[in-house]
């Protein structure tokens, strides 16, 4: 051992480690010297043996944003998404999560393998649809679709398990202090009398007729919803002709495709079984034996501690072991096979029925080959326009000289926004392959040729640009005046309560403060919190006279337009049997509520344990958006 420290001493990589470490002493005056972990990768979230890189941290933001774009029909920039400080939170509970995991995988929270797989195999998603079975082949597919492994896909899965039998033990085991319930039950037992009037923007005096400065000052401070973004319009140049969806299809073509997809055509053998997969011959051959004499395979699965696989109806294609699938087709209904041995352990096979295969017919399948073959010659004629589309742009041809030689189609594309909106402001269904496209180019240029899948390509071109800019107060004056009089009545209404309010306050009587706006005062006694009380009498009264204490005033929205002010004059507890009797009930329904925060509590102490942490910097840098801004350093004390 000693010899390889002094071998690696006299090496280069020492002395290259040595000037490293001297430049950091240099630097930090050797108080913080982390050469090697400089050297290491950067990471989005750091928790104890967990990390999150920055392609991971990027893939996750993709998948949001990809569905975010399904759910709103248009483009959606991380920009958006990370707007109003929404990447920090979500770099926190992700941070949260990974932190918990960490401490609960070694704190010896680990969920098996073979109970992953177990939930796994039930996923109908994973199902073959010719089995009915989960096929290792369908289920690495649909991964792949999401672009995932296998091995994540576990991983995720263990520590989804980890959260929830943590969680579940932690619910099962809550229990909060009887007080917790008497509380609740003496608020909503009780009763109150108060009086009160509503006060109406009639009352409070409504808004006169704004001036344009006044408009124009409130488009200003609104410029985000008052400006216009920028508009685009131009052409897009499709390549798909109508008239090819009537393209002949020959006799001898139909035939040919028809002789080479004959047997995928064809019906196969199905046949229905059993199989139970032993772990030796000797246990095999005691298992054959059992299902000869007559034993149903659940029994016989039972008594040697095993599981029975049922198929029903399964193609010989469908058996992913070879020797397995030769046995099962080899045998005939009711037989049981001889022990095969598989590639995990030994299998006996019990056929149930066979259902005989049918060879296609031209008949029954030609309806079927000429789509097949017309969806050919329409992806062949498109890539042949292309084809000729580009050729005769490096001949020094323009966009519209080559779309009329090459028989491709001009749909013009009206002004859009970058968020596909018309300057009326209306989502328009525009792709955001499309969007994107235009956004790349300047004004009077063309996209190069574009695959937008499945066969199909397009061109967009870039006509016209309107840069983004604040509308003539004419052109909105309608919207603006209406947004302006509801700021302005919404203001008067405010000021008018809280002079009414203060009045109140003050020990002025309340019959006389309501009279001075025309107001009429209502006065009830024994109020009880129920829904027919908030019917009669509105949920602003309701909650003015439940939220303030007795003598105290209040003011809450009732209605539309209309604030609700009045005063408690009383409040009279529950008795002792009305109140442990709801005592009981809330105590109840507080149980999951109280989990849930002890839990996320938890999962939040996870994380502090594993020394979870995130870098904003990093995360900003994965999905290319501009870093975060600084904020000003406070001024400095004179």
């Amino acid at each position: 051992m000693i010899s390889v420290f002094r071998n690696f001493a006299k090496s280069k990589w020492a002395v290259g480690l040595l000037v490293l470490v001297a430049i950091g002493l240099l630097v930090t005056g050797g108080s913080q010297v982390d050469i090697l972990g400089s050297l290491q990768p950067p990471t989005v979230i750091k928790a104890g043996d967990r990390s999150l890189s920055p392609q991971e941290f990027r893939a996750e933001l993709d998948q949001l944003r990809e569905q975010q774009q399904q759910q709103q029909g248009r483009p959606v920039t991380f920009e958006e998404m990370i707007a109003d400080g929404g990447l920090p939170g979500y770099l926190e509970g992700r941070k949260n999560e990974l932190g918990f995991f960490a401490w609960a995988w070694n704190a010896g929270l680990r969920p098996s393998k073979e109970l992953v797989w177990r939930e796994l195999r039930k996923e109908q998603a994973f199902f073959d649809p010719l089995t009915g079975q989960f096929s290792q082949t369908a289920f690495e597919s649909k991964l792949r679709e999401v672009n995932l492994t296998p091995a994540t896909v576990i991983e995720r899965s263990r520590d989804q398990f980890s959260q929830i039998h943590f969680g579940t033990g932690l619910n099962a085991g809550a229990r909060l202090p009887r007080i917790y319930g008497a509380i609740v039950a003496n608020q909503t037992k009780q009763v109150r009398d108060g009086s009160w009037f509503v006060l109406n923007q009639s009352m409070a005096g409504a808004a006169p007729a704004p001036t344009d400065a006044q408009l124009q000052t409130l488009m200003t401070q609104n410029r985000d919803r008052w400006s216009n973004p920028e508009f685009r319009s131009g052409a897009l140049v499709l390549f798909h002709n109508p008239a090819d969806a009537n393209l002949p299809i020959s006799e001898e073509k139909i035939q040919a495709r028809f002789d080479f997809r004959k047997d995928a055509l064809s019906v196969p053998e199905r046949r229905s079984f059993v199989t139970l997969t032993a772990p030796n011959k000797a246990t095999a051959d005691r298992i054959a034996a059992a299902l000869r004499a007559g034993q149903a395979p659940e029994a016989v699965a039972s008594a040697n501690n095993l599981q029975p696989a049922p198929f029903t109806d399964t193609p010989r294609s469908a058996i992913s072991d070879p020797a397995v699938a030769a046995a099962v087709f080899g045998a005939a209904s009711g037989e049981v096979t001889a022990p095969v041995q598989a590639r995990v352990g030994y299998v006996v096979a019990a056929v149930s029925s066979i259902t005989p295969g049918r060879e296609a017919a031209l008949s029954d399948v030609r309806e079927q080959v000429i789509q097949e073959l017309r969806g050919q010659e329409m992806r062949g004629a498109i890539a042949r326009r292309v084809e000729a589309y580009e050729a005769a742009r490096r001949e020094g041809k323009s966009v519209d000289e080559a779309v009329r030689q090459v028989g491709a189609q001009v749909v013009p594309i009206s002004p859009i926004s970058r968020e596909g909106r018309n300057p009326q402001r209306q989502q328009i269904n525009a792709p955001a392959n499309i969007l994107e496209a235009m956004w790349k180019l300047t004004e009077g240029r063309a996209s190069e040729v574009i695959s937008a899948g499945d066969g199909q390509y397009f061109v967009v071109r870039v006509d016209d640009i309107t840069p983004a800019a604040m509308p003539a107060l004419n052109d909105v004056r309608e919207a603006v005046t209406r947004d302006w009089t509801a700021r302005e009545n919404a203001r008067l209404l405010s000021a008018k309560t809280d002079e009414l309010v203060g009045r109140l306050r003050r020990g002025e009587d309340i019959n006389t403060v309501a009279a001075s706006v025309g107001a009429t005062v209502i006065t009830r006694a024994g109020v009880q919190q129920s829904e027919e009380a908030v019917a009669e009498l509105g949920q602003g009264v309701l909650v003015g006279l439940f939220s303030a204490e007795r003598g105290q005033p209040f003011s809450r929205p009732q209605g539309n337009d209309g604030i609700a002010i009045g005063r408690v004059t009383g409040i009279i507890a529950p008795t002792p049997a009305v109140a442990a009797d709801e005592a009981r009930q809330w105590q109840a329904r507080f149980g999951p509520q109280t989990g849930q925060a002890f839990f996320q509590t938890a999962i939040q102490a996870g994380a502090v344990r594993s020394n979870a942490s995130y870098n904003e910097a990093v995360a900003r840098q994965a999905l290319g958006v501009a870093p975060a801004e600084t904020p000003a350093a406070p001024a400095k004390k004179k």
